[in-house]
């Protein structure tokens, strides 16, 4: 065989190569439980307390609640006092676990001083970084975008620095104790450019790429850190619509999510969402990014 032959069959090899492996990391996603098994105790051997940021609604809450029904105490986080209480006495009575409750507006800047005074002390070997803010319910066109310099200000504060602030603060005791869970809530509509939300998955851009590389500097000191990307999860964000087999209830996305901390450095948390995110990628971005699929796009959030 000459030069060619020979590279065209090394390539066609390479090819049928990488389709296995792909094809292989698919198969894998329908038995999350045979091939990243965790034990029982997993999430308790991290550490006697989790931090929810976010965590009296939506996501935050379906994760406060599975974690401490996993035997870990709770440090529930958001704005709202009333709806913190409410809920940390819920999780209290039904798991029996001790709940903490931080009133803290991560859209503001001087927060974080006062959040590791009072968790100062705590054994804390799980992270939830959830908050999170959209520009508006209603997509729209950036300059669109109502009270602009205030979103810019909330997004980036409550998206990116508030993620930031908080492995800050957590994350050296659990490289000092060699292990800790840190999951940071992105979004599926972070896989591409997506208009009309620019600013929002942009954000989540930057929480995956901070996940990514935060755990390859760290995973050498046993400590997980996954970026979690949702689709749809019928939340407050979405306005609570009803749930199907892509969009699912949060305490469903939640407890699936959790069986997939071993795949890697993200998950879009399940079988379905999964799927979701690979065909989003295939669609061409100029029909992704035309304006009839804009107008569309727009139309349909509107009606949902």
């Amino acid at each position: 065989m000459d030069f060619l032959d020979v590279f065209f069959v090394w390539l066609g090899a390479a090819v049928v190569v990488f389709y296995g492996i792909k094809m292989s990391s698919f198969v894998k996603m329908f038995h999350p439980r045979f091939w990243f098994p965790q034990p029982a105790s997993f999430f308790k051997s991290m550490g006697e307390w989790a931090v929810v940021t976010g965590g009296s609604d939506g996501i935050g809450r379906a994760y406060s609640f599975e974690l401490a029904r996993r035997g870990l105490n709770v440090v529930i986080l958001s704005r709202t006092k009333d709806k913190l209480h409410r809920v940390a006495l819920e999780i209290e009575e039904s798991t029996g676990q001790k709940v903490k409750v931080i009133v803290a507006n991560f859209t503001e800047d001087d927060i974080y001083d006062q959040i590791e005074e009072k968790l100062k002390g705590l054994n804390i070997g799980v992270l939830v970084n959830n908050v999170g803010t959209l520009p508006s319910y209603i997509p729209s066109k950036f300059l669109q975008t109502e009270d602009l310099t205030q979103q810019i200000a909330q997004v980036i504060n409550c998206n990116v620095k508030a993620l930031v602030k908080m492995c800050k603060i957590f994350l050296p005791g659990m490289e000092m104790r060699r292990k800790g869970v840190i999951l940071n809530l992105s979004s599926g509509i972070a896989c591409v450019p997506c208009p009309m939300y620019t600013m929002y998955s942009s954000s989540k851009v930057f929480v995956e790429r901070f996940s990514q590389g935060l755990q390859a500097e760290y995973k050498e000191k046993g400590i997980v850190i996954q970026a979690v990307a949702p689709f749809g999860v019928s939340t407050a964000m979405i306005g609570y619509q009803r749930p199907n087999m892509v969009t699912l209830t949060a305490e469903d996305f939640v407890r699936t999510s959790l069986e997939y901390l071993k795949v890697g450095d993200k998950t879009y948390g399940g079988i379905c969402h999964t799927v979701l995110g690979w065909l989003v990628q295939t669609v061409p971005k100029k029909i992704l990014h035309s304006d009839r699929m804009q107008d569309s796009f727009l139309e349909y959030v509107k009606k949902r």
